[in-house]
């Protein structure tokens, strides 16, 4: 039983996918996809119908939506949503670990479901004090879909890709109303709002009304050079006041190992919001939010039922927390930040990447919006 909540451990904690090299690690794997992947290969003519948008069903967060995305940490003033002259578009990481598809069938009430609702509460929550939050919900990639080939991995991210791209389109046509706008996620949300800023934003005029693009947690698809050579309008951020750029970290202990990535990753120190090697000490830190509530653990064949939580409270910020510092790419913090912040089983700090920077980036968010508005 405790190897089975190990395995499970691994692959809720790591979210994207984590690079592990050497023999050992393609065998542990190995092990895991013969264990808990949906069977057969990717055919998208399985997968359940595409989300209609127009419904608010189809969707974590609205601002006419009540829901955990409006938390606030205790002590910290609530602003209403939809009265924001900003809004946010952010894409929920991978919460679907169940065999049964290589997409999620998007059940109501069902443990995948109850996961976005985490990242709402946890991480989404944080851009509430500068703007309107639009997430959507979408056919997400299994998290099988990380450990196997990469152009099986490819094709089923490509897929829902396509949800996530008409939900900004139906957002900009009915929803936006021409106001400037962050995009932001993590993990799988990061990978596919690379693509959605590289084709959809940076091509066109819309790259003038992005704010910042906050895309953490990338890990197995970094945010690489290659990136931003692919685009005409849109870089990395080089200081806390920058506009129309992309921030982007990875969380690891002191202890580990700089990440092994198939690229070199942009990495944004968020207490400093510089890009350098320069050590940021703990009392920039603003304030950490030990997470609310649980992610659900229904791996493989396991029934991907909900455990009815009610997210209804964020904790109040805890000042100074850790330290930061980037090496090889990868954000390094103390090996203790304090009790609710610890390292996960596969030896990171994946899944309080926001958590641990959770004041710094609502602080930051609100800078940002505020001059860009005055920039207009």
């Amino acid at each position: 039983m405790k190897k089975f909540a190990v395995v499970i451990a691994v692959l809720i904690l790591v979210g994207g996918g984590l690079v592990v090299t050497g023999v050992g690690g393609d065998l542990f794997f190995k092990a895991l996809l013969a264990y808990g992947k949906p069977a057969g290969v990717f055919n998208p003519d399985d997968a359940v119908a595409a989300p209609n948008y127009s419904l608010p069903g189809n969707w974590a967060a609205l601002p006419t939506k009540r829901g955990p995305a409006e938390l606030v940490p205790q002590g910290i003033e609530r602003t209403a949503q939809g009265e924001h002259p900003v809004d946010v578009f952010f894409i929920h990481p991978t919460g679907f670990l169940s065999a049964g598809s290589w997409t999620s069938p998007m059940e109501g009430g069902s443990g995948t479901e109850e996961n976005t609702t985490w990242m709402m509460a946890n991480q989404a929550s944080v851009f509430n004090g500068c703007c309107n939050i639009f997430a959507p919900r979408y056919r997400e990639a299994n998290i099988f879909s990380y450990f196997g080939p990469l152009d099986e991995r490819d094709k089923v991210l490509g897929f829902a890709y396509q949800d996530v791209k008409r939900a900004f389109e139906y957002y900009l046509q009915h929803q936006n109303q021409g106001k400037p706008f962050i995009i932001a996620g993590h993990s799988q949300g990061s990978h596919h709002a690379q693509r959605l800023i590289k084709e959809e934003i940076d091509s066109s005029d819309l790259h003038r009304r992005m704010v910042a693009a906050y895309l953490i947690g990338s890990i197995v698809i970094p945010v690489a050079p290659s990136l931003f050579n692919a685009m005409d309008h849109i870089g990395p951020c080089q200081s806390a006041e920058d506009l129309g750029c992309v921030i982007a970290w990875d969380t690891m202990p002191e202890s580990a190992p700089a990440l092994e990535r198939p690229e070199p990753s942009l990495c944004t120190n968020p207490l400093s919001w510089q890009v350098n090697k320069q050590r940021s000490e703990a009392d920039l830190n603003e304030g950490s939010v030990v997470p609310v509530g649980l992610m659900n653990e229904n791996i493989g064949a396991r029934e991907d039922k909900a455990i009815d939580q009610i997210f209804d409270a964020l904790a109040a910020p805890i000042k100074a927390t850790t330290w930061a510092q980037c090496k090889g790419g990868t954000l390094f913090v103390s090996d203790n930040p304090g009790e609710g912040f610890g390292i996960d089983a596969m030896g990171t700090y994946h899944v309080i990447d926001y958590a641990l920077f959770y004041m710094n980036i609502r602080n930051n968010a609100k800078l940002r919006s505020n001059l860009f508005l005055s920039s207009q």
